[in-house]
């Protein structure tokens, strides 16, 4: 009778310690990105995507940037061919600039038609970028 009361009572115990299942999930949540923070950029028809995660741009883009239709799309792929080119030069040169602002290139080819929103999003984008990280991309200040 000992033999069973002894591996119970430890089992009992065992069973009523309280443990925070929530650990890793809390861990996993703390590092990973609201969703107000990312900005999907997407045409299906193109077959390609765009996805933007900055904690403040979404803000900023409401609260700064010039509202849609301010500037022409020409004006805008125009922007964003030389803030492109100039990011990619950056992003090639890891021992000169920063790895963590260039990560990756970017392939914005200046012979697809991405559509006024697409070329919207990405010259705020590099604006947003290049004031809140106190870049230069090109040969002028950036202006929202």
């Amino acid at each position: 009778m000992k033999k069973i009361i002894v591996p119970l009572l430890l089992i009992v115990a065992l069973a009523s310690c309280h443990f925070d299942k929530n650990i890793v999930s809390k861990a996993k949540t703390a590092d990973s990105p609201k969703a107000s923070d990312i900005v999907r950029i997407a045409n299906d028809s193109l077959q390609y995507e765009v996805i933007i995660i900055d904690g403040g741009f979404n803000s900023w883009l409401y609260g700064n940037a010039k509202p849609r239709g301010f500037y022409s799309e020409s004006y805008l792929e125009n922007r964003n061919q030389i803030y492109v080119s100039e990011w990619n030069r950056r992003a090639m040169q890891p021992q000169r600039y920063n790895t963590n602002l260039y990560e990756m290139q970017i392939n914005y080819d200046p012979f697809i038609h991405y559509g006024y929103e697409v070329n919207y999003l990405i010259y705020n984008y590099m604006v947003y970028f290049q004031i809140a990280n106190k870049q230069q991309l090109g040969g002028f200040a950036p202006r929202p």
